[in-house]
């Protein structure tokens, strides 16, 4: 079945928040520097970067963390490209991609390579293969073949989206994880926390960004 469209409201600061889960998709003062402190550094990216990296995400919402660690990947001068796979139920159209991709003029050349046969399922590019698989990720990770050297956990909150934090979801996480895969997210919710670090991951709690006091990554246990 084809997931539906992403409902959005647009903010008086000029940022999308979810109609559905009545949650922000980014922070308006400073999604791209967000993007960066949680899912990049809470990687421990781009320093692990290497020839045939792959990254997987749950919730792929305007791209904005695919198109910060593109460029980082872009600037890290890694051989080959980078491997994306982003889990996304609600997709955004393209005219609310393209609205929201107007606040990271830095990112323009990404996103106009991204955008420019918007909607896709893949793209493949020389530094970049990118798939984005549709529907509920409760159904499609478990029988997804793929594993990865990182995730970026970005669903909506734990409070308005559980189903994206379940115990279950995030064993799933760990199953499609490579040896010393690591994971990071904004959220420090004791749950989410808790069913990582029984999927098998090392979770450790780090300052958060902005106005959140902490955040959560870890690695899996070797």
């Amino acid at each position: 079945m084809d997931p539906k469209t992403a409902d959005l409201i647009w903010q008086d600061d000029g940022s999308p928040r979810s109609a559905r889960f009545d949650d922000p998709y980014f922070s308006a003062s400073g999604g791209l520097a967000e993007a960066r402190h949680v899912f990049l550094q809470g990687n421990d990216l781009p320093g692990r970067f290497h020839p045939g990296f792959h990254i997987g995400e749950l919730g792929f919402g305007t791209g904005l963390n695919m198109l910060a660690a593109w460029r980082a990947w872009r600037e890290s001068g890694t051989d080959g490209p980078l491997h994306f796979t982003s889990f996304e139920a609600y997709p955004l159209t393209l005219a609310d991609m393209q609205r929201a991709h107007a606040a990271w003029p830095e990112l323009a050349s990404e996103s106009a390579m991204l955008l420019a046969d918007w909607p896709i399922n893949r793209l493949h590019l020389p530094d970049l293969k990118l798939e984005i698989i549709l529907g509920d990720a409760n159904r499609s990770l478990p029988i997804w073949q793929g594993r990865v050297d990182a995730w970026f956990l970005d669903g909506f909150s734990p409070g308005k989206n559980p189903e994206l934090w379940s115990a279950a979801l995030m064993a799933e996480v760990a199953a499609h994880s490579l040896g010393g895969g690591s994971f990071s997210t904004y959220t420090a919710a004791g749950h989410v926390r808790r069913a990582l670090a029984s999927a098998g991951f090392e979770v450790e709690r780090r300052p958060g960004f902005g106005r959140k006091r902490h955040m959560s990554r870890g690695r899996l246990a070797t």
